[in-house]
C-alpha cells in the first residue's frame, strides 16, 4: 500500500472500468476518514472478485496517478521469471495459443 494515494481516484477509476459495483464503492466511500483501510477492503474486494483483469486496471488506476511514477517504474521493471510465466500463461489465447504480449 502507499500512503500518499487518495484512494477514492482508485475507487471511481475501478468503478468506472467496471471491477467494482455501486454497493462495493458506496461501502469502501464510507470508509473515508481511514485510507489504509479503505486499501485493505479495496483490496479484499478485488481479490475475492471473479474478474480476471482486476489487479490489472488497479495497476493502470495508479498509473494515472502522476506522483506514483516511481512505484509504476518498479512494477514496470519486475522481470521475476516466475511472474512472467503467470502473466503468460493468463493471456495466451485459448483458440491459437498464442501469447497475447
Amino acid at each position: 500500500m502507499v500512503d500518499d494515494v487518495d484512494p477514492a481516484n482508485i475507487i471511481d477509476f475501478l468503478f468506472q472500468e467496471g471491477i467494482i459495483i455501486l454497493d462495493d464503492m458506496r461501502a469502501l466511500r464510507r470508509i473515508k476518514d481511514d485510507p489504509k483501510q479503505q486499501f485493505i477492503e479495496l483490496l479484499s474486494k478485488l481479490h475475492a472478485s471473479k474478474s480476471q483483469q482486476a489487479f490489472l486496471k488497479l495497476y493502470l488506476a495508479v498509473k494515472g496517478e502522476s506522483h506514483l511514477q516511481w512505484l509504476i517504474d518498479r512494477i514496470d521493471n519486475f522481470d521475476h521469471q516466475s511472474l512472467i510465466d503467470l502473466v503468460q500463461e493468463l493471456y495466451v489465447s485459448e483458440p491459437t495459443g498464442k501469447c497475447l504480449f
